[in-house]
């Protein structure tokens, strides 16, 4: 009785964010929470329980789907294969741990006059309430995790930090982002930690076995998240003794160790069976679908990451330096926590600083950090335990600074709500000009990194705020390549003609630190074409991407087919194209005519033009 009078502050603080969360999220409900990304982890369960298709070999359903909920504009979710299937770009974890929503939203869709299809309401609503539960379970974890370790007030103020304090309120209780991975890996995250604990205090199989399931879990849902199993590896473990009697331990429960390894290769066994069944491959690289984006292991992009005014985590969510500052409370007082929460830190963050396209898509602050949180609100109360410890002059300098960090997330994300912190497109000079501010002007959002669209559909509006330069045109003349005609020439006495052979023009290849010095450029590729029978018997196309090795990316291409040209005479063909985040800064930038058509047509005077901002 005495511990729960005591644990009364954690307790009402826990009730009142649970209560928070509830609020926020019925008041930011979601128009579809099935939309984008979250569109891509569940499709696999309408497909296998409800259309028996699980390769979506009858496309036409998921299409019909999407014209009927707008979940996605593109389906850049997954890849077709040669053979016909679907395959789902992302592994299927979240769609085990959405299972008992998609049942519970499929009864009541079955006993309601709502379509059983895996999208209408129940569907949707069933999904965005089991969110908020795994919030609520999440927060219910850290103060149990907390209270092992730190008194009441300090917990308390761990659950106001974590939930209030990061971007784990906009990640968890905002327009149903709580349905994204980062909600439940975090949940689960906490789970693991504490069934890690108890293992280590009681070496039994009955926590063997749920460790073994939450890691496969885990790992099934990012397998990035790998990572997790240097938790209960280096638990305990203070230095290289402690690591031996470590490894001995494991020896000596052996029999447990291969129940673990067993529960991690059945449940990652559902995904090698997926990718075996639809793409002839135990291990296929889904990401492999868009080569511009990828894991770039000896470029990490750890500052950037950290320090951005794009997504800096530690510049949207300053108040975790407190929980970095911890670390080294954490190694003096405790070592046993040390290494392993260490250690996760920074494999995990290097991890995440590795994928190209750091910034994570449209978010407030690094959402891929969130999970991290379970391990960080250790160290973080080490320092909360260390400002207790201090003068009160000390504490209140360090509580009115944590004040004062926490008003600025909850401002910074209620900027966010409102548009004026865009979820990827920041500068440093738009986020000072919006610094502080309830409003901004237009004048302000051109301060913003540069806007592309989701749809791919891009138009070159403000040509007079550029600087335009040539940068390379190619005429055809002097030159001893195959397809060089003397037949009909636009300039001079040369062009090249396509035909069923040659279905390639000569190429532009420019690196992309030779089409600009700057993060993006507009590109406007023009050419002279004569035809001499009706494009749409003879198809051609006019292309422009980015290479990653010589594989393609933004690939934009203008069909002639659809274009009015003039027969027997010579027509010009241009169009605009912006340049992509760019993988690599020496990624080609490639211009040329594909021609995918049986009777010859000419070409002639490929020219590229740079347009770049003006300064």
């Amino acid at each position: 009785m005495l511990q729960k009078l005591e644990n009364k502050k954690s307790l009402f603080t826990l009730s009142f964010i649970c209560v928070i969360c509830v609020i926020v999220n019925v008041v930011t409900v979601p128009h579809n929470i099935l939309s984008w990304d979250v569109f891509g982890y569940y499709l696999y369960l309408p497909l296998a329980f409800i259309y028996h298709d699980l390769g979506a070999t009858d496309f036409s359903v998921v299409e019909q789907i999407v014209e009927k909920y707008s979940n996605t504009p593109t389906f850049y979710q997954g890849m077709h294969m040669p053979s016909g299937e679907f395959v789902i770009k992302y592994s299927m974890g979240l769609a085990f741990l959405y299972l008992p929503f998609f049942a519970i939203g499929h009864i009541i869709a079955l006993l309601s006059s709502y379509p059983a299809d895996g999208f209408s309401l129940p569907y949707q609503y069933a999904l965005w309430i089991g969110g908020i539960a795994y919030t609520i379970a999440g927060l219910v974890l850290v103060r149990k995790l907390a209270l092992k370790y730190f008194n009441d007030f300090v917990t308390a103020l761990i659950l106001i930090i974590i939930y209030l304090g990061t971007n784990y309120f906009m990640n968890t209780s905002f327009y149903g982002q709580n349905a994204m991975s980062h909600n439940y890996l975090f949940t689960l995250y906490l789970l693991f930690v504490l069934i890690t604990i108890k293992w280590h205090r009681a070496t039994k199989m009955k926590y063997m076995v749920p460790l073994g399931m939450l890691a496969g879990i885990i790992i099934l849902s990012r397998p990035s998240e790998i990572v997790c199993l240097a938790i209960p590896l280096l638990w305990g473990v203070t230095d290289l003794e402690s690591f031996t009697n470590k490894i001995r331990l494991l020896t000596k429960n052996y029999g447990q160790v291969l129940v673990f390894a067993g529960l991690l290769l059945l449940i990652g066994g559902f995904q090698f069976a997926y990718w075996k069944a639809f793409t002839g491959k135990f291990l296929f690289y889904t990401y492999g679908i868009n080569p511009g984006e990828g894991f770039e292991f000896f470029t990490p992009y750890v500052i950037e990451v950290l320090f951005s005014f794009r997504k800096g985590w530690l510049l949207y969510t300053p108040i975790m330096f407190f929980a970095l500052i911890g670390m080294r409370f954490l190694y003096k007082q405790n070592k046993g926590l040390f290494i392993p929460v260490l250690v996760y830190f920074f494999l995990n963050l290097y991890i995440v600083s590795c994928w190209s396209t750091w910034w994570y898509a449209e978010s407030f602050g690094q959402r891929a950090l969130v999970p991290s949180y379970a391990l960080l609100i250790i160290p973080l109360g080490y320092t909360l335990n260390w400002i207790q410890s201090n003068s009160l002059l000390v504490q209140r300098l360090l509580f009115t600074l944590l004040l004062a960090l926490g008003g600025l997330n909850l401002f910074q994300t209620w900027q966010y709500h409102k548009g004026i912190i865009h979820g990827s497109r920041m500068s440093m000079d738009y986020y000072l000009s919006a610094f502080g501010e309830t409003a901004v002007t237009e004048d302000d959002k051109k301060l913003m990194l540069i806007n592309r669209s989701f749809d791919g559909i891009e138009q070159f509006t403000n040509e007079d705020e550029y600087e335009r330069k040539v940068l390379q045109v190619i005429d055809f003349e002097s030159l001893k390549e195959e397809g060089i005609s003397m037949e009909y020439a636009y300039s001079g006495k040369a062009s090249f003609q396509l035909n069923e052979k040659e279905i390639y023009s000569l190429t532009s290849a420019t690196p992309f630190t030779e089409v600009t010095d700057h993060y993006y450029a507009w590109i406007r590729g023009s050419v002279m074409v004569y035809p001499i029978i009706d494009a749409k018997s003879n198809p051609t196309s006019f292309v422009i991407c980015f290479e990653h090795n010589g594989y393609s990316y933004k690939y934009k291409a203008l069909d002639f087919e659809k274009l009015n040209l003039k027969l027997n005479e010579w027509n010009e063909v241009t169009f605009d194209y912006l340049t992509p985040e760019v993988r690599n800064k020496q990624d080609l930038l490639k211009v040329y005519v594909w021609h995918r058509g049986t009777e010859k047509i000419f070409v002639d005077d490929l020219k590229v033009e740079v347009f770049e901002l003006k300064q």
